[in-house]
């Protein structure tokens, strides 16, 4: 059984070996390996995004944390900067929870949508979640923030023609 909970400033210094159990993933895709062998988001780093509010940690049934989502708030828009799972634990449904557990919350803060940047080709990233209703934004779609950041990525080794923005539109439901 897996908790999703608020990431808590004391999570920070767990998070980066989350970060890196799940980049192992890259190592089959022999064009993506050095992704495994890159730099993972700091513990710094990850307690000024907690502090901001928008993160969200999976916990297994012995209090040990396996999964991640940092986000920030961008406007109207939740935007996911890392969403990792232990590499173990991946394809159980852990990811999925935290999107949706990070769907809820951004609904209840009246934002309009989440936001993401990922591989358009990788099972793990732009499939999965189109299956979640996440779609591909083209062209003016993309907006200048989001083409921003597929610019940065591009600066640092990523086919710009293998990355895209997706966006989730969150529907508020009608409360009558």
């Amino acid at each position: 059984m897996t908790t999703i909970r608020p990431a808590r400033e004391d999570d920070a210094e767990l998070l980066p070996d989350v970060e890196q159990s799940a980049g192992e993933a890259f190592r089959t895709i022999p064009e993506l390996a050095w992704l495994a062998d890159g730099d993972n988001v700091s513990a710094e780093r990850h307690r000024a995004l907690i502090r901001q509010g928008s993160c969200l940690v999976a916990i297994d049934d012995q209090d040990r944390l396996v999964g991640l989502l940092s986000a920030t708030i961008e406007g109207d828009v939740l935007h996911i900067w890392e969403l990792d799972v232990r590499l173990e634990l991946q394809g159980r449904g852990i990811g999925r929870a935290l999107l949706e557990r990070a769907a809820v919350d951004a609904r209840q803060r009246g934002l309009a949508a989440i936001t993401l940047t990922t591989f358009r080709d990788v099972a793990w990233n732009a499939p999965f979640y189109r299956k979640l209703g996440f779609r591909i934004l083209e062209g003016v779609e993309i907006g200048e923030r989001l083409a921003a950041l597929l610019r940065a990525e591009a600066q640092h080794g990523m086919q710009a023609d293998r990355r895209c923005a997706m966006r989730l539109d969150l529907a508020i439901p009608d409360s009558r």
